[in-house]
């Protein structure tokens, strides 16, 4: 089961784009705004109704704030480059943000996946297949 689990985090870091893969390129890529690097992402994972709030609003359902909406805004980014232009501090708050959702509310971050990996291309390429569901039910 613990098995299981670390590979479900695994698969789930790597769908988003945060296993820290070396992207090779000729020019080195711009990195995302530094703004929100101290936020405290602990204290929103510690109450579910933040949490909530949090995906309610990367989910179009509710406004977002500040640190939502920058969020909101490079998630599809990061999907498509792998996080190439993350620094360490945010592939950090990511990893918790993503290992909290999958680990405590599943149904989030399912919800999550829907919207921003759609045709399930980030998914496939990552080795997530059908049978995801069933085997991640079995570990409960």
């Amino acid at each position: 089961m613990a098995h299981l689990t670390i590979s479900c985090l695994f698969i789930v870091l790597s769908v988003i784009g945060i296993n820290g893969a070396v992207v090779e390129t000729t020019t080195k890529l711009q990195g995302y705004s530094t703004k929100y690097d101290n936020f405290d992402v602990t204290k929103i994972l510690d109450s579910t109704r933040l949490v909530r709030r949090y995906v309610d609003c990367l989910m179009d359902r509710l406004t977002c704030p500040p640190e939502g909406k920058f969020l909101k805004d490079i998630i599809p980014d990061a999907i498509s480059n792998k996080c190439a232009r993350c620094n360490e501090k945010q592939k950090k708050q990511a990893g918790l943000i993503l290992s909290h959702l999958l680990l405590k509310e599943r149904d989030l971050f399912l919800d999550l996946c829907t919207k921003y990996d759609p045709t399930g291309e980030a998914r496939k390429a990552n080795g997530i297949d059908e049978d995801y569901d069933e085997d991640y039910e079995d570990s409960k």
